[in-house]
């Protein structure tokens, strides 16, 4: 008989001890190793923050300068990888040449079989230069474009957006994906870096845990939202409705509105305070303030009228639309960022590894029942 019942989805279990990050739901607080992330957002870039996730530490400014060097000379794939790229059909999403990918990357990895905590860094080196690269050029391949090779001299959202676009970043667009991709670094145990724990924890290699940890973040529950809120606001702007009354209709007939309210956070999710405001100064600077002026006055009404607040999936939709970027890469750009907490965790996992096996409050029928034979049965 269980002695512990769990709120339903494991609500408000502690499932693991960790050091990586953070989080005061009631006060609105995300913190990587302790670090607040509005100071990270506004002093750092993503490559100190994942060195950060990763050892515990700030790294000084060798220690960074050599981490950034590792990096971007992990960016390179197989060609056979690419040629596998080339395969698929033009219809998938790239969530699930993501997926795919991932898994096949462990073929051509020399340390795949190879669970130890150094490997385990040279192996997350290697994914998160990779994923990035695999998101760029499937997006090329499916757009009939040539693969734009990496530039190790630029910086990881720099280098990402040059192989998306074939055309160098402006420092505006750079700097707002690289605060992106810092926000998206991390987030405690959310379904997906759960999911990498778990299978990291039976003792499987790392690229099964990330592969894992795609397939949860591919489900729209987790990873899909700011997808639906951009695809609302098309629909609103494509019938040249008024953005409140469109969301007004919306909720008398009963249907959700993405982008608000999140399990933890009682309060603004401390992501949504920037990516608030890089939307509307993007919007601006691209004579696009549509977006985020229709995003705004939906904002104000929902949490007037429900007391929601926009999550971080709210305005990252109309950042991600002002940088020109197709609304079925935003959660492989998620991916692209959440990496780095997935690895610091897999990491951590195996550091001091236990195998993790809740166990499930049963509702069953009470025991014993009993077993009719089969010619009795009604």
């Amino acid at each position: 008989m269980s002695t512990a019942v769990a709120g339903k989805g494991l609500e408000g279990i502690v499932a693991a001890n960790s050091g990586i990050c953070w989080i005061d739901g009631d006060a609105g607080v995300l913190a990587y190793r302790g670090i607040d992330i509005h100071e990270l957002a506004e002093n750092s870039t993503f490559e100190e923050t994942t060195c950060l996730l990763w050892s515990g530490i700030l790294p000084n400014q060798l220690s960074l300068r050599e981490f950034s060097t590792q990096l971007a000379l992990a960016r390179e794939l197989d060609q056979r990888i690419v040629e596998m790229l080339r395969s698929f059909p033009t219809s998938a999403t790239p969530m699930e040449v993501l997926r795919t990918a991932v898994s096949a990357l462990s073929f051509y990895d020399a340390d795949e079989k190879d669970n130890s905590h150094d490997a385990n860094v040279r192996k997350s080196y290697h994914l998160t230069a990779q994923i990035a690269m695999i998101v760029a050029i499937y997006d090329r391949i499916r757009k009939g474009l040539e693969i734009v090779p990496p530039d190790r001299s630029l910086s990881h959202a720099a280098n990402f957006l040059w192989m998306l676009t074939g055309e160098k970043p402006s420092q505006t667009a750079t700097k707002t994906l690289d605060i992106a991709l810092i926000l998206h670094a991390d987030h405690e145990l959310n379904a997906s870096t759960f999911a990498a724990r778990v299978i990291a924890a039976t003792l499987s290699d790392v690229h099964s845990a990330v592969t894992g940890a795609i397939g949860a973040l591919k489900g729209p529950l987790h990873g899909g939202a700011n997808e639906a809120v951009m695809r609302l606001l098309y629909e609103i702007d494509k019938a040249g409705a008024d953005p409140v009354e469109y969301v007004q209709n919306m909720l008398n007939a009963k249907q959700k509105i993405s982008g608000f309210g999140h399990r933890v956070y009682k309060t603004e999710d401390p992501r949504a305070t920037h990516l608030r405001r890089m939307s509307q100064q993007l919007g601006k600077d691209c004579g696009q303030p549509k977006w985020y002026e229709m995003s705004r006055a939906i904002e104000l009404y929902i949490n007037s009228s429900k007391r929601l607040n926009a999550n971080v999936d709210f305005y990252s939709a109309s950042t991600y639309t002002a940088l020109g970027i197709d609304i079925d890469l935003y959660t492989p750009i998620f991916a692209i960022s959440r990496i780095a907490g997935w690895t610091a965790h897999v990491i951590e996992q195996l550091d001091d590894n236990r195998l993790i096996r809740p166990r499930a409050e049963y509702i069953g029928p009470a025991y014993p029942a009993r077993y009719v034979p089969l010619a009795s049965r009604p």
